[in-house]
């Protein structure tokens, strides 16, 4: 069974669902996994997806802030939602696979939305830097995270740290702006390594190539410069290492009509 997968942080889902839809209509993966899509549960915009042919969706929303979706092709077994540093604030939700959609070995899905942390990256005087590292750290102790043996879990979403030197557009520049902090990104490495992840885009792009999945809305040409940083992210266990057939980072996004500032990142399993 081949099986594709995007993780996406729309920046209003409501706002910008007809971009959805034209992205669903043109690279028509399995699953589409929403962050930031901003809105409650009952605003989701459900019949525009069903009409797409994405009937099976599992929300975690809040009114104006944050908010995770899956929408998805295929039916899922069951779904659940996790709390991190003691917050109500919509940034988990997972969903597991298995026979209702022919899959004999089940497949578990988790979508993340981790705090974007301010602007200073000093926790004693900006408590939401301080909210992202506890949530780091949480997501590296959190058991279910720790898939081992032939777990087949997927881990995606807006993580909203660029962990390696080519993950943003000059290493030393944004060594002291949030997102490419050092005790950031050890601590996104640690929550990797804790689970034995694989870094899906790193797997296939070689460290020394450029890789970005967000520019910023300040700059009048997110093109001038190509100021990029790799925020969004794919995570397989070790068990789906030699399924992943295709990773696709979709960056003419980021040039579509009031886009969001993060574009489409798509891999392909064959289970």
């Amino acid at each position: 069974m081949r099986l594709s997968l995007t993780t996406w942080n729309i920046n209003s889902v409501r706002l910008r669902i007809d971009l959805v839809a034209k992205f669903l209509k043109s690279a028509r993966p399995d699953v589409l996994c929403l962050q930031e899509t901003k809105c409650i549960d009952d605003a989701f915009p459900l019949k525009r997806f069903k009409r797409l042919g994405y009937e099976h969706v599992a929300l975690n929303g809040q009114k104006g802030y944050h908010g995770v979706a899956i929408v998805s092709k295929i039916p899922f077994e069951s779904k659940d939602i996790r709390t991190f540093c003691d917050k109500i604030d919509s940034r988990h939700i997972s969903v597991s696979f298995g026979e209702k959609a022919n899959i004999a070995q089940p497949l578990v899905l988790h979508n993340f939305y981790v705090p974007a942390g301010g602007d200073i990256p000093d926790p004693t005087l900006n408590e939401k830097f301080d909210h992202k590292l506890r949530f780091l750290d949480e997501m590296k102790a959190c058991e279910p995270l720790h898939p081992r043996g032939e777990d087949r879990h997927i881990l995606v979403g807006d993580l909203n740290v660029a962990p390696h030197e080519n993950d943003v557009w000059s290493h030393k520049q944004l060594l002291k702006v949030v997102s490419h902090t050092p005790v950031e990104t050890e601590k996104l490495k640690a929550a990797l390594a804790a689970g034995e992840w694989i870094d899906v885009a790193r797997e296939r792009i070689p460290m020394s190539e450029k890789v970005y999945t967000w520019w910023s809305y300040r700059s009048a040409d997110w093109t001038v410069g190509d100021r990029g940083r790799r925020l969004d992210h794919i995570w397989v266990s070790r068990a789906l290492k030699d399924t992943v057939s295709d990773f696709n980072i979709l960056r003419d996004a980021r040039s579509w009509e009031r886009p969001s500032d993060h574009v489409p990142v798509t891999v392909t399993l064959d289970l």
